[in-house]
């Protein structure tokens, strides 16, 4: 059955009960998140009922703290995989308003109580809180989970490397390049998604066409050549990635473009959405005066990939 996905509270009213919500930001949904939303769903397996995660869209910094708004990680495509891969029967996207930081904590929560058919349980982080100025927290929510009678789970926060799992650390180990680290917090390979769009058809020209990929998340590694894998379609394929502003091309990007080359293989992916995992960073990025200049080093930068996919095979 696939997941649902509702943009309002009371669209729970639609969800098989009892409901087991998981409620928080879940951006990245790394290990820790991973263990809030489990919760969730073994409530909901043990209850015969749902379970459902809540979040926010747009990030509630958006609202509160606009200049201060962090990069997505994940984006909704992929989140919505990975919720699906976790169990996850339905996902609320709550929007996020004014009007709803304005809320007060109990309100809040009668009107998830009321909407619920019924609610079951609700699962978060250790420390989390919610409504207006933050009045929701703990103890508060604790008691309320008694004389409202639903589950309260208060997942402890998961640690590693002696600090607590966040989406903070896993944003500053991508930005410098430090996927290893970054894939331990998350759980998973670090991949970045997008749809296959049409580009400047220059790397055809040059002999070495490029998927170029129209990018869901905002938290970007260093600018370079890659060794990379394409995850799409059902295979994964060995490739060279790019990610820059492209300097060689008149005008160049004004924003980073990650544009990948599939080695040996020359089918068409316009349309499809694809992950792309970088495995090892090549070179950085760099201008060149001719094209001639810019087609010899793509050709080394795809020998060089090509050594280090077979190394790795052996």
């Amino acid at each position: 059955m696939p997941m649902r996905e509702l943009t309002s509270l009371d669209q729970l009213a639609q969800v098989r009960g009892p409901v087991s919500l998981a409620i928080g930001v879940f951006d990245g949904l790394h290990l820790g998140h991973h263990e809030v939303i489990a919760s969730a769903v073994h409530r909901a397996r043990s209850s015969g009922g749902s379970a459902v995660v809540m979040t926010f869209e747009p990030h509630p910094l958006a609202v509160l703290r606009p200049g201060f708004k962090p990069l997505r990680l994940c984006g909704p495509r992929q989140r919505a995989l990975l919720l699906r891969e976790w169990g996850v029967d339905a996902l609320l996207l709550c929007p996020f308003t004014a009007q709803l930081a304005a809320t007060s904590a109990e309100d809040f929560l009668d009107h998830l109580c009321a909407a619920c058919r019924p609610l079951g349980s609700i699962s978060v982080g250790e420390g989390w809180s919610f409504g207006h100025q933050r009045k929701g927290g703990a103890q508060v929510l604790a008691q309320w989970s008694q004389t409202r009678g639903f589950a309260l789970d208060q997942v402890p926060a998961l640690m590693q490397a002696e600090q607590p799992i966040s989406s903070t650390r896993i944003r500053q180990a991508i930005s410098e390049g430090r996927f290893d680290a970054a894939s331990k917090l998350l759980g998973r390979a670090v991949l970045w998604s997008g749809e296959v769009v049409h580009g400047r058809q220059l790397g055809r020209q040059l002999g070495f066409a490029t998927a170029n990929i129209a990018l869901e998340n905002e938290v970007l590694p260093p600018r370079g050549v890659y060794v990379a894998l394409l995850h799409g379609a059902g295979q994964t394929r060995e490739a060279v990635a790019n990610l820059g502003l492209r300097p060689s091309i008149e005008g160049g990007d004004p924003e980073p473009t990650l544009e990948v080359h599939v080695l040996d293989w020359n089918g068409d992916l316009y349309g499809q959405w694809v992950q792309v995992e970088l495995r090892h960073f090549l070179r950085e990025e760099q201008r060149f005066e001719s094209l001639e200049q810019l087609r010899s080093q793509i050709a080394e930068d795809v020998q060089a990939a090509r050594a280090w996919h077979q190394a790795l095979r052996n």
